[in-house]
């Protein structure tokens, strides 16, 4: 009666392995490729799954466009002793004649000290009226001044001072060497030597991003492009606001690679092999290299572009599959960009989750072994 004792457990042990086997899913880092594939539109799903080739990489290298207006470009520098409305100016007017209109019985000249810019950047001289100052260099105003009482008086002579006020300045904030506000002077009348005199930037410079609001309006551009693109080292104007800060931009790496994570822009822009590297590339014993995804949500212009159709309207959940085995497959994730809240998928190799399957059933069964030994010493006993 023992050996068939024997023989029960063992089968019923190796019974229960395989039924713990069959009842369990096996762990695994997310969807494989038929299950991607089944969420197409042509499918049960809801998003377009494309495969990536040279047509499919030009229609989607659509990058943000960063750089000047036409506006800020346009603008022409401005001087360091530019009036402003509030400036405290100091005048002294002299005439060529013994009784002035404005001088005293003892001096051919006058002094006239705190004439203030109004609000609307007029200043007002006895016998020449309102005078515009605001936007107006001294050596402008004094010629305006002695234009008016030319008329009036024979040759007169005029000094304009600026005696208090802080001209034309600029707020700098964010990330730079030192915030704060600085007045535009002679060397200082662009943005990039603005920014020197600020110390700098402080982020990574290939990653800087300057914005300048002007108004109610406002434009950003690369720090880099200052340099390349002399267009974009705009002349300053006072009350321009410049902010400095780092690249927002973001994917998330998923699945069968070096590291799960969400991830910045290295760089401003980044290719798909580019985004694998800076997750530590594929994992050698899980990785699909059939199988590289990338998920993203795509203006419907470009959507119809990529399909060929006029129709889509709203952005679209697009599925761009990369396959590094074709003989240009290397070639097409090099160009293939991508862009800001992309999702980098890869998936399992077929290989990967049949070497589960054959843990997951050796597993019990060395098990089962050590059931059986057990069985067998307490049957000799």
């Amino acid at each position: 009666m023992k050996p068939r004792s024997n023989r029960w457990a063992k089968t019923i042990a190796l019974f229960l392995a395989v039924s713990i086997v069959a009842s369990c899913a096996l762990p695994r880092v997310g969807p494989n490729k038929r299950e991607l594939f089944e969420g197409s539109v042509q499918r049960s799903g809801d998003a377009f799954v494309v495969s990536v080739n040279d047509r499919v990489t030009r229609a989607t290298a659509v990058q943000p466009a960063l750089g000047f207006t036409e506006e800020f470009q346009r603008a022409g520098l401005i001087g360091s002793d530019t009036i402003r409305p509030g400036d405290t100016l100091g005048l002294t007017i002299w005439e060529n004649v013994d009784d002035g209109l404005l001088a005293g019985d003892l001096s051919n000249n006058t002094l006239l000290e705190e004439v203030q810019v109004d609000g609307s950047g007029f200043i007002f001289v006895p016998y020449a009226g309102r005078i515009r100052a605001a936007g107006n260099t001294p050596e402008a105003i004094r010629r305006l001044i002695t234009s008016r009482l030319d008329e009036q008086t024979p040759d007169p002579q005029v000094e304009v001072r600026r005696l208090a006020g802080d001209g034309a300045t600029v707020s700098l904030i964010g990330s730079v060497g030192a915030q704060g506000v600085y007045p535009i002077e002679r060397p200082t009348r662009t943005l990039s030597t603005m920014l020197a005199a600020a110390g700098g930037v402080t982020v990574e410079p290939e990653l800087a991003q300057i914005t300048v609001a002007r108004g109610e309006h406002q434009s950003r551009v690369w720090f880099q492009d200052i340099f390349t693109n002399p267009r974009f080292d705009i002349a300053l104007r006072g009350g321009d606001r410049i902010l400095v800060e780092q690249d927002t931009r973001a994917f998330t790496a998923l699945g069968a690679t070096g590291a799960q994570a969400r991830l910045p822009f290295a760089s401003p822009t980044i290719s798909a092999v580019e985004a694998i590297a800076q997750v530590g590339g594929l994992n050698a014993s899980l990785a699909d290299p059939t199988g590289i995804f990338i998920l993203r949500n795509e203006p419907a212009e470009v959507a119809n572009q990529v399909l060929g159709r006029a129709d889509l309207i709203g952005a679209q959940r697009m599925v761009y599959v990369l396959d590094l085995t074709r003989p240009n497959g290397m070639f097409m994730a090099r160009d293939f960009a991508i862009r800001d809240e992309d999702t980098l998928y890869v998936t399992e190799a077929p290989f990967a989750q049949w070497s589960k399957v054959i843990s997951a059933i050796t597993t019990p069964l060395s098990t089962v072994g050590t059931v059986s030994s057990a069985v067998d010493a307490l049957s000799g006993e």
